[in-house]
């Protein structure tokens, strides 16, 4: 069946089975990268994507679910000026290590500073479901409160 969803900006129209995850139309059909695959039941967040702005994990979704959507990864936002205050201040804090759920927080997060969710760092620490096996969540913690609150950028 064809599936027709915005994906980054960009309209795309892709066959899919009737049981196909996102996450694998996304990965081995149109080529992102930057969704992983994690657990594929939902609990890990490695695969999260903005689905009309909020964060949810493609491992859960089938690809038909999103017909007529908007699908933003990591690869969207590169321009985007809070994507990139994240970024920055995500390497100041040193809140990456290996990087591979990185994409994932990074989304959810800029999710919720746009809704404007953030009033402390247990907001943060609520709101952020993604789990990281490196960092201990302190330093993303840091990294996302500060420029939630004006804190970091370029």
């Amino acid at each position: 069946m064809k599936v027709e969803f915005v994906l980054n900006g960009k309209k795309v129209v892709v066959d899919v089975e009737p049981n196909e995850t996102l996450i694998n139309t996304l990965r081995f059909k149109l080529r992102v990268k930057s969704v992983k695959r994690g657990c594929e039941r939902g609990e890990c967040g490695s695969c999260t994507i903005l689905l009309d702005g909020q964060p949810v994990t493609s491992c859960m979704l089938l690809t038909m679910q999103v017909n007529g959507r908007e699908v933003v990864t990591v690869e969207g936002l590169e321009n985007d000026e809070l994507f990139k205050k994240l970024v920055d201040s995500f390497i100041e804090e040193g809140a990456i290590q290996c990087g591979f759920c990185t994409p994932g927080i990074l989304l959810t997060a800029w999710a919720g500073i746009k809704q404007g969710r953030f009033k402390s760092r247990d907001d943060v620490k609520e709101y952020l479901g993604n789990l990281c096996r490196c960092t201990g969540y302190v330093k993303i913690i840091n990294a996302v409160y500060k420029v939630a609150t004006g804190g970091a950028g370029r």
